[in-house]
């Protein structure tokens, strides 16, 4: 029994080893790409949904914003108060975070 590998087996197993090495690099590469496919397909399916959220609620969002626009108009030192509320508020999140 020899102790020692040859030149010719080691170069075998190095070919047996290479072979191998791109089988495995094949099918990952495969699965790869059916998992990119199943996000692309999740993505757009949840891309949808959300499409037609939306367009089923766009009329109560419109009404909605009318009215506050009306408010707004109606009422201009109450809306000029609530904006520079909400810019000082979202100043202290950005100033909180660093």
């Amino acid at each position: 029994m020899a102790l020692f590998a040859t030149d010719h087996d080691l170069d075998r197993q190095f070919a047996a080893l290479s072979r191998q090495l791109d089988d495995l690099r094949k099918a990952l590469a495969r699965r790869g790409d059916a998992y990119y496919e199943d996000g692309r397909e999740a993505g757009s399916d949840y891309y949808s949904q959300l499409a037609d959220r939306l367009h089923e609620a766009l009329p109560a969002i419109t009404r909605r914003g009318r009215a506050l626009e009306r408010t707004a108009r109606d009422h201009p030192a109450t809306a000029a108060a609530v904006g520079l509320v909400v810019l000082g508020l979202l100043a202290g999140l950005l100033i909180s975070r660093r």
